[in-house]
């Protein structure tokens, strides 16, 4: 793995409401982003994941603290250096796949790239090659309507690939999915991981889909509460997925919400 740091992430804080109404979602939280890397945020609902996840995309801004892309301080950006941030440098994976039902597959992938004055021809190289990687050639010409939502949630990965972003923000990617579904997925975007060595960073609750992660960070009530690093080299899945469940336990006792 490269020890370029993509994504630096540096005493986040986000503070919704004033005096009694005060909620602190996210309590001064700091974390490095390898280039490469596959990180997983794993915590109980309302524990500040989504927030966290939200603030790097600049949907929402932190209260306090700083964000660096690249070395770049997102925060400071306005207007068209956000736009192309948003556009180009990231890709967000939804839970329910956020496709529009007016266009076709192949429409909804190369969107991004229309937006921003790249044509579908430029386009086709790029297209074909996410298409056979993520088993979706024959679905290209199809509707949201006329799909699984397997299907569904592989187009949208497709779309939040195509544009070469630096990394890719997946929130609950398999929340919509039965257990076949997000097996295809998640080994469908574990390989792009390993062979193109595109950094990931997926929120879920689901400790099947955690375990293809590199490294995973568990947050409980808007702080880091423990992280685990999977060793690539000589531990599988289903012994990263027990260490993964044992500390869902020990987060779990500490809140009212269970995972």
């Amino acid at each position: 793995m490269n020890s370029n740091r993509v994504l630096q992430v540096g005493s986040i804080t986000k503070v919704y409401g004033k005096g009694d109404n005060k909620t602190e979602a996210l309590r001064g939280i700091s974390f490095d982003v390898l280039e490469g890397e596959f990180l997983g945020i794993m915590g109980a609902s309302g524990s500040g994941k989504t927030t966290l996840l939200n603030c790097i995309a600049t949907m929402i801004k932190p209260s306090s603290g700083r964000i660096l892309l690249q070395g770049k301080d997102i925060s400071s950006f306005k207007g068209i250096q956000l736009a192309d941030y948003r556009g180009k440098e990231i890709g967000y994976l939804f839970q329910e796949f956020e496709l529009l039902d007016n266009l076709t597959a192949r429409e909804n992938i190369i969107l991004p790239l229309l937006l921003h004055s790249v044509t579908g021809k430029q386009a086709e190289p790029e297209l074909q090659e996410l298409a056979n990687r993520l088993d979706i050639v024959d679905v290209l010409g199809k509707f949201p309507s006329q799909m699984s939502g397997g299907q569904k949630q592989r187009i949208a990965a497709a779309r939040a690939l195509i544009s070469k972003p630096s990394i890719v923000l997946a929130d609950e990617p398999t929340g919509a999915l039965d257990s076949k579904n997000s097996r295809v997925l998640m080994d469908k975007l574990s390989a792009i991981n390993m062979e193109q060595k595109k950094t990931i960073v997926m929120v879920t609750h689901n400790a099947n889909a955690a375990s293809y992660c590199s490294r995973i960070l568990f947050i409980q009530d808007g702080r880091l509460f423990h992280e685990l690093r999977k060793n690539i080299e000589t531990e599988n899945p289903d012994s990263f997925y027990e260490r993964i469940v044992t500390v869902m336990a020990q987060l779990g006792g500490g809140s009212a919400n269970v995972l």
